[in-house]
């Protein structure tokens, strides 16, 4: 009998060990290239920089480019240009792999195309991006919160509810903690897998949260290895943060990303990022300003206050009156404008700040005062209408569902935009 209940025991073990490598996503690299995604190293209206990974054994591999032209016959007249290729090493986490990116160049604005990556007889499928227009056109954006967890099971429906919500998006903000864990490459690969080919045809603009860094035995914040080379960008942040900090300007609007974990926690990273985005917003010659980070200046909770970063980054926001503030880290929404200003009363020319969450992973509201919108427990996603001097920002829940609108109208670059609520239930007549 004893022996019976043993052998009955040990089946059950490897009967659930064999159900769980079963259900688990095999994330290794091959000979085909994967985790393809689109960002940007140089000016969108002409040109476009593509990221993919593959194993060791592709020595050198390159990216095809043709105008579309709904030809079938997408290998005749391409263009190709050899990849600049990284060996990412073995780490706890993740497995050795080549990482490679290209920038195609001399591209006409306003056009779509058609791109592959590969080598040899190891290609992607053909995708498409479209190139920004010179002119002041109207374009619509995304914008998500926190995935970090459950990436692959229940971030996955959000960024795709957001693709088919607007399939003609021109760019992705991702607002941090895109993972749970630093240096760990099955959360990555749940990530792209949530993309997947959203990821190749319209360009990710990512801010790294506090979970995208971790600290060396050494205690120095080190971020995970995997940004570096499975993003690209124009290397214009500052000195030691050229990857983590950076900005782009796509048509009228300058998007710029802050590094809050660095502004947080290391004194040095936060003066060079603070005189960075002086100098930043001081140039800055679009009519419209964006602002990405992770940690919200303004928190949903008041164990979570960044007081110091507020007091020294928000006279700036003020002065060069930014726009749109995005950011994450609180997994709740919230957003507001009028904000406190001591006890002397309510300001009224600031940016909107919001908060929102894509990931399944939820805190509470704890009355924060800031707050003119609120809401728990509910995955959502963003999505921003910029046309010429107006601009329109809409929040849905994953369901489809409107939840939180408004509107910004801008008389100038040297001028706040005039604010018009349009949150669907304040504004329902009964």
């Amino acid at each position: 009998m004893k022996l019976y209940i043993k052998a009955l025991f040990l089946f059950t073990l490897s009967f659930l060990a064999v159900g769980a490598k079963t259900h688990a996503q095999d994330f290794k690299p091959g000979h085909f290239p994967d985790r393809v995604i689109l960002t940007w190293a140089a000016d969108p209206a002409t040109s476009q920089t593509v990221n993919w990974r593959t194993d060791t054994t592709i020595k050198a591999s390159k990216a095809q480019i043709k105008a579309e032209d709904s030809n079938p016959a997408l290998e005749q007249s391409i263009t190709s240009y050899e990849a600049t290729s990284t060996l990412l090493g073995s780490g706890n986490n993740y497995e050795i792999a080549k990482y490679h990116h290209v920038t195609f160049t001399n591209l006409k604005p306003e056009t779509v195309y058609a791109y592959r990556v590969g080598s040899g007889e190891h290609w992607s499928e053909w995708f498409q991006f479209t190139t920004a227009s010179v002119n002041h056109k109207p374009f619509s954006f995304i914008y998500l919160g926190d995935a970090q967890n459950d990436i692959r099971s229940k971030w996955s429906r959000v960024i795709r509810k957001a693709f088919s919500h607007q399939p003609d998006a021109r760019f992705i903000i991702h607002a941090g903690d895109l993972i749970n864990r630093s240096n760990n490459d099955q959360e990555w690969g749940e990530w792209h897998y949530g993309g997947g080919f959203i990821n190749g045809m319209i360009p990710s603009l990512p801010a790294p949260g506090n979970h995208e860094y971790v600290r060396d035995d050494k205690r120095k914040l080190v971020l995970d290895p995997h940004w570096g080379v499975q993003y690209t960008f124009a290397g214009n942040g500052p000195k030691g943060l050229e990857e983590s900090v950076y900005y782009v300007d796509y048509q009228d609007m300058r998007i710029i990303s802050l590094d809050s974990q660095m502004i947080i926690l290391d004194e040095n990273s936060a003066k060079a990022e603070y005189e960075w985005l002086e100098k930043v917003l001081k140039e800055n010659k679009k009519l419209w300003t964006v602002i990405t980070f992770h940690h919200p200046i303004f928190s949903t909770a008041k164990s979570r206050d960044n007081k110091e970063f507020r007091e020294r980054f928000k006279p700036l926001f003020d002065q060069y009156h930014v726009d749109l503030v995005l950011q994450g880290h609180d997994h709740t929404y919230s957003r507001g404008q009028n904000l406190p200003r001591g006890l002397s009363g309510r300001e009224v020319n600031g940016p909107v700040y919001l908060v929102s969450v894509a990931g399944p992973k939820m805190y509470q509201v704890d009355g924060a005062k800031w707050m003119d919108v609120s809401l728990e427990n509910t995955q959502l996603f963003q999505v921003i209408h910029v046309d010429g001097a107006n601009l329109k920002f809409e929040a849905y829940k994953t369901s489809g569902e409107l939840f939180d609108a408004f509107s910004l109208k801008k008389a100038g670059r040297d001028h706040a935009a005039a604010f018009t609520d349009l949150n669907p239930a304040k504004n329902t007549k009964p």
